[in-house]
C-alpha cells in the first residue's frame, strides 16, 4: 500500500511539473518573417528582392513578405532593421547602400552594427548615354568632357549612392570634371532619355531593357571583367581608365540574431539564390549570381567598404563617425 501511494505521489508531481512548465521552444520560422526593401516598388532591387522572398518562404515553409521602405539611400531600412528585435524575423535586403548611407553620414552607424547572413548576387553598373548621343565611346565623353570641364552632366540615384560613386570613380580615373546629378531612381533613366543628363550610371538591372529596346547607349562598366549579356561591352579598365565597383546585393538581420536562426536563414537563402525562378531572372537581367556565406562575406565587406571610403573621400562626401579619422 505504501508503495502504491509513492507511485501516486510520484505521478502526481509528473503532472504538476508539466502543468506548470513553459511550453517547448517553438522551431525557427514560427510566423512570417519581413523582408525589408531599401528601396520602392518596381525599381530593380524591388524586383529582384520579390523573386528571392519568394524562393526563400518556400524554403522556410513561413511568408517571407517584401516590405518597401525608401529613403536616406537606404537609411530607412537600415535604421529599421538595425533597431528591429534580434529574432530573425527582420530581414534587410541589403546591397552596396549599406556602406554608402553609413559612410556619407546618413546613418551614426557603420555596417558592421549588424549581423550579416550572406551575398546573393552581383552586378556591374553600366555608365550610359542615349542611343543617339554623339558619343560612341567613353574616350569620345571623356575627351568632350575635358574641352567642356564641369559642363557634362551624370544623373544618378542620389548623392552619395552607389551610382553616385561609381561615376565618380570613373571620372576621377579619367581625369574628368562633371557635374553629377542627383535625380533619384526613378529618375534617373528619364533625366538621359529627355536630355536634362548627359549621361549615368546604373545597375545593369535597371537598364538592360533600354539598352536592348536600343534607347541607350552603354559605353562602359566599372568592373573587373565583362558581363555575358552585354559582352561587347567594355571594362573603364580596359579603356585606360581603372575605376572598378560593382553592386552587390545580400541579406543583413539585427546584431546579436541566434546562430541557429541565421544559418536558417542562410540556408533559405542559398536555396532560394539557386532556385529556377531566380536563375531566370540572373539571365534576363544581368546579375551573377555568387552566394557568400557570413564567414566570407563580412571579409568581402571590409574590403568594400575601404573603397567606398576611397571613392567619397576623394569626393569630399565622406562623413567619419569617429573623432580624428
Amino acid at each position: 500500500m505504501r508503495k502504491m501511494r509513492r507511485v501516486c505521489f510520484a505521478l502526481v508531481a509528473l503532472f504538476a511539473a508539466a502543468a506548470f512548465a513553459g511550453p517547448a521552444a517553438a522551431e525557427f520560422p514560427e510566423k512570417p518573417i519581413e523582408f525589408i526593401i531599401p528601396f520602392g516598388a518596381g525599381d530593380s532591387a524591388d524586383i529582384e528582392g520579390r523573386v528571392l522572398a519568394q524562393e526563400m518562404s518556400k524554403a522556410l515553409g513561413q511568408p517571407v513578405v517584401p516590405i518597401n521602405k525608401e529613403g536616406g539611400g537606404g537609411a530607412i531600412t537600415y535604421t529599421l532593421v538595425k533597431n528591429a528585435k534580434p529574432d530573425g524575423y527582420t530581414v534587410a535586403w541589403n546591397s552596396t547602400s549599406i556602406l554608402t548611407s553609413t559612410n556619407i553620414g546618413n546613418v551614426p552607424f557603420d555596417h558592421d552594427a549588424f549581423d550579416h547572413i550572406g551575398r546573393v548576387e552581383y552586378q556591374p553598373m553600366p555608365f550610359a548615354v542615349r542611343a543617339d548621343a554623339k558619343w560612341k565611346t567613353l574616350k569620345d565623353f571623356v575627351e568632350d568632357c575635358k574641352k567642356n570641364p564641369g559642363k557634362l552632366k551624370i544623373a544618378n540615384a542620389g548623392t552619395g549612392s552607389t551610382t553616385h560613386i561609381a561615376a565618380v570613380a570613373i571620372t576621377n580615373a579619367a581625369g574628368c570634371n562633371v557635374i553629377h546629378l542627383p535625380v533619384g531612381v526613378k529618375r534617373r533613366n528619364a533625366t538621359v532619355l529627355s536630355g536634362e543628363a548627359d549621361a549615368m550610371v546604373g545597375p545593369l538591372t535597371g537598364v538592360i531593357k533600354l539598352a536592348q529596346a536600343k534607347k541607350i547607349r552603354l559605353l562602359a562598366i566599372p568592373s573587373a571583367k565583362r558581363n555575358p549579356l552585354i559582352k561587347d561591352v567594355p571594362t573603364a579598365t580596359e579603356l585606360g581608365y581603372p575605376a572598378v565597383i560593382d553592386l552587390f546585393r545580400g541579406l543583413s538581420v539585427p546584431k546579436g540574431t541566434p546562430a541557429d536562426v541565421k544559418a536558417k536563414l542562410y540556408k533559405a537563402m542559398e536555396t532560394a539564390a539557386n532556385s529556377q525562378a531566380f536563375q531566370d531572372l540572373s539571365k534576363k537581367a544581368g546579375f551573377t549570381i555568387d552566394t557568400m556565406d557570413a564567414k566570407e562575406f563580412q571579409p568581402y565587406l571590409d574590403t568594400m567598404d575601404k573603397l567606398v571610403k576611397d571613392i567619397l573621400k576623394e569626393a569630399k562626401l565622406y562623413r567619419s563617425k569617429k573623432p580624428g579619422q
